[in-house]
């Protein structure tokens, strides 16, 4: 149960023995393959206070929904290029432009900004057949969009599931919290603008066993320099569910397809795995596969961690 800029830490990345000699050299990340990461002994679940260890404990499962999954992903930009392959901002406009001289943000500009993540339609479609899902319960595209969102019975589902941009609040100016990047529409309201924030998530209703945010940098806090748990992970709690996958950083989103398909495989696969040791057997898988240096990296395999109820579903 860390605190303050604790929270920032994956502490399934501290090592428990110093190398004996520096492990990358700027150009071959495979060495890093041989630390002794903390994740080689443990599994790792952030609490985000001593009294949710009570409250989220599995008895409240009998009470969560009663359908399977419900995802949103692959939203609609007007970019229909992927440069950074990344769920964060696409980093080829200065964020300054998005200001119109009115003081507002220009959603026009920041839709042409943001790169198409269509691989995350496959991620959402895999995972939701795996657990189950029917196929109205999965909404792409234009569907993946705010309205939709607010407009759902999330509450009747055990898993809700965004794979999409994740905006940290001071990414973008004129965006004062951190927030999901749905699909913008052609003429954005207040009710839907295409960003659905940490205080419009604290509205919904859920009773989730788990909310997968595949995005980057969902720990984040609510401002630069703020706790990390008092972003979209603490709005997320407070809405009702009892656990979150989130990322710390910026997310390569071909390594958050395969990290989050791998650990709902094993999920489906044996109910006597826990939430946090399911990551944790994707993200040693990914480590130990050879066929790419760069699998050995970090960067890669390392950004998720489970924040709630770690323990079997």
């Amino acid at each position: 149960m860390p605190s303050a800029a604790l929270t920032a830490l994956p502490f399934h990345l501290l090592v428990t023995e110093k190398p004996p000699a520096p492990l990358n050299d700027g150009k071959n990340a495979g060495p890093y393959r041989d630390a002794a990461w903390l994740l080689r002994r443990h599994a790792v679940t952030v609490l985000p206070s001593v009294a949710s260890l009570r409250a989220l404990r599995p008895e409240k499962r009998a009470d969560s929904g009663a359908r399977p999954f419900v995802g949103f992903g692959d939203p609609l930009f007007q970019s229909t290029k992927n440069p950074n392959n990344a769920r964060g901002v696409a980093k080829s406009r200065g964020y300054t432009e998005y200001w119109t001289r009115s003081g507002g943000i220009d959603r026009g500009l920041l839709a042409a900004s943001l790169p198409r993540l269509a691989d995350t339609a496959d991620e959402i479609r895999h995972i939701g057949e795996r657990l189950g899902a029917s196929a109205n319960d999965i909404y792409l595209g234009a569907a993946a969009s705010e309205t939709t969102v607010k407009a759902a019975q999330l509450s009747d589902y055990r898993v809700v599931y965004f794979a999409t941009h994740g905006l940290v609040a001071g990414d973008v100016r004129g965006i004062g919290e951190p927030a999901l990047a749905l699909s913008i529409p052609a003429n954005p309201t207040e009710a839907d603008d295409g960003l659905l924030t940490s205080s419009e998530v604290a509205q919904l209703k859920l009773n989730a066993d788990w909310v997968v945010l595949s995005a980057c940098n969902t720990m984040a806090g609510d401002k630069p320099g703020a706790e990390a748990l008092s972003g979209l992970a603490r709005a997320f709690f407070y809405a009702g569910t009892r656990a979150l996958l989130v990322s710390h950083w910026t997310v390569d989103s071909e390594a958050a397809t395969r990290l989050t398909i791998a650990t709902f495989n094993i999920l489906s696969k044996d109910r006597n795995v826990g939430r946090a040791e399911a990551l944790r057997s994707a993200m040693l898988a990914y480590l130990g596969d050879t066929s790419n240096d760069d699998n050995a990296n970090p960067a890669y395999w390392g950004p998720f961690s489970v924040v709630g109820e770690g323990g079997v579903k």
